[in-house]
């Protein structure tokens, strides 16, 4: 045998069917085996034992029997006398073995080592198809379609092939042979039958995780999916439920203008007729749900047997079909979905059903007071948690303080006397308690002038002071006019109004101080002989 084109085709098997060398030569070996143990004619408990050198592409292929006195079994067993024809060192009890041509057995069993060969590659491929996803139950993998026709589909994942049946595709969908395909690993397996891998594009699991790739909220937790029930091709139905009462579940997995469920019903095939998908919100109000569940149609009441887990639901006369659906695919995806079996009636037939029905509103009005009542007992529940911690870190800290003075004690007696050099007594200063003195609270005064007041006051008073002292260096006085005299003549002062205690606007220096300064301003005019009638043109009255 050629090693060089005997180790060609153990790497072109590896690459292209993903089986590892030693399975490869674990499954030749087989082969050879079973087919010589066959060649003989026999049972097939033979002891043929091959070995092989992939360096030098040499197969060794050896047949052992026991040599015994007496032979009761050609296959296991030889005599002495026969087994020192080849040996003649051999003794009763060892094993005794004989080359076997693998060229001879080759031209006479071809048949039997290529089928043998073919199913334990078959086998190592399935097995190295398990490994490779055993751990990838629930997940989304990729392979690329290797042949399509009306019965299935035979996909190539990770180098090994697997068969989709039509019922694991999505209603009449169609692919060409090397087209990408996504599917959903459903279950693998290892049981004494082989290794199986179960793929599945009509799985429930493959709707879930398209909707985690395409709605962040689910991704992240914000939103639940709680349950959901399909039959692929058909019409599917998903409960939703959020984490977050701000995040609208409904909303988010439909996304922007319905942009995110129309991604997700884009990869659900390219059959004629797309799926439908209908998103409820979760509730864990069975009656709530399950009215839910039958939408497209209109529940108006409905009555609930909780024994038998069984439901009746009553829509407006004209919406059975509806509410049924096609070939019964909504109610039976419904009953799937909530876990009830439904009985969908019309309202004519009310009268004929002998059930307590409730309506809607009703069913509404009722889980409204029970959420309000879990609310309060929510409530209730965390003040109680609250008091007992307070009270139990209240009894935790009194202990501690209880404590303290016994462990000072304690400690302060195992402490081994020490002697030391006496110092001064020192009396303790007997404390004062002086009177609190409360600051006086700063007094606030406001004044309604403001600074271009002040300044124009400020001005009025430099005139004054101005004036003044033009008035006591000026040496003529006002002439007074023959007007002003007759005018004070006429005039006489009004007599004094007594309206109580009046205060006197000058002191009694102040009256002394300014009658001194008039006598001042006489004895300057008296020193000085001023001519008046010069300035009389100044006060003409016609100038």
């Amino acid at each position: 045998m050629d090693a060089t084109k005997f180790l060609e085709a153990l790497n072109e098997i590896e690459a292209t069917k993903g089986i590892s060398k030693k399975s490869i030569l674990d499954a030749l070996k087989e082969s050879l085996r079973k087919a010589y143990v066959k060649s003989l004619g026999g049972g097939d408990d033979a002891d043929v034992r091959i070995e092989i050198d992939e360096q030098v592409g040499k197969i060794e292929m050896r047949l052992y029997k026991k040599v015994v006195e007496e032979v009761n079994d050609d296959y296991l067993e030889i005599s002495l006398e026969d087994a020192k024809k080849t040996n003649k060192k051999i003794k009763v009890g060892e094993e005794w073995s004989e080359e076997v041509p693998v060229e001879e057995m080759a031209r006479l069993t071809a048949l039997t080592v290529k089928s043998v060969l073919r199913q334990k590659l078959a086998e190592a491929s399935k097995l190295a198809l398990y490994e490779a996803h055993k751990d990838k139950i629930g997940e989304m993998v990729t392979g690329i379609v290797e042949k399509c026709d009306d019965r299935g589909a035979i996909v190539n994942i990770n180098r090994s092939s697997v068969y989709l049946t039509r019922r694991e595709l999505i209603g009449d969908e169609t692919f060409e042979a090397g087209d990408p395909i996504r599917l959903y690993v459903s279950e693998a397996t290892n049981s004494d039958k082989g290794p199986m891998v179960k793929v599945s594009r009509s799985d429930a699991g493959f709707l879930k995780r398209l909707f985690e790739e395409e709605v962040r909220e689910i991704y992240d937790g914000t939103v639940i999916i709680k349950a959901i029930a399909r039959e692929a091709g058909i019409r599917s139905k998903i409960a939703v439920y959020s984490n977050n009462p701000n995040v609208d579940c409904v909303g988010a997995c439909i996304g922007i203008n319905g942009s995110a469920i129309q991604k997700i019903v884009g990869q659900l095939g390219n059959s004629r007729d797309k799926e439908k998908i209908d998103i409820i919100s979760y509730s864990p109000n069975d009656a709530l749900f399950i009215i839910d569940a039958l939408r497209p149609a209109t529940v108006t009441h409905i009555y609930l047997d909780n024994e038998n887990k069984k439901a009746v639901a009553i829509v407006p006369d004209g919406q059975l079909s509806l509410a049924i659906g096609r070939k019964g695919a909504n109610a039976r995806v419904a009953c799937r979905l909530t876990g009830w079996n439904i009985d969908i009636k019309e309202e004519q037939e009310i009268p004929n059903l002998d059930v307590e029905l409730k309506s809607v509103d009703q069913v509404k009005e009722e889980e409204k007071d029970r959420a309000q009542k879990e609310k309060y007992e929510r409530y209730l529940s965390q003040v109680k948690a609250a008091r007992a911690k307070e009270a139990e870190e209240a009894s935790s800290s009194n202990g501690i303080e209880k404590a303290k003075p016994q462990q000072i004690q304690d400690d302060f007696l195992k402490e081994e006397p020490k002697v030391e050099e006496k110092a001064p007594e020192v009396k303790p200063v007997e404390e004062t308690v002086e009177p609190e003195v409360k600051e006086a609270e700063p007094t606030r005064v406001r004044t309604t002038t403001t600074l271009e007041s002040l300044e124009k006051a400020l001005e009025s008073d430099k005139k004054k002071e101005s004036f003044k002292a033009t008035q006591k260096t000026s040496k003529r006085p006002r002439k007074i006019t023959e007007d002003e005299i007759e005018n004070e003549e006429k005039e006489k002062p009004a007599e004094e109004v007594k309206k109580g205690p009046q205060m006197d606007i000058y002191t009694k220096e102040e009256l002394e101080a300014l009658e001194d300064e008039e006598n001042l301003y006489e004895d300057d005019y008296e020193e000085e002989e001023i001519d008046y009638d010069d300035y009389d043109k100044y006060y003409d009255d016609e100038n």
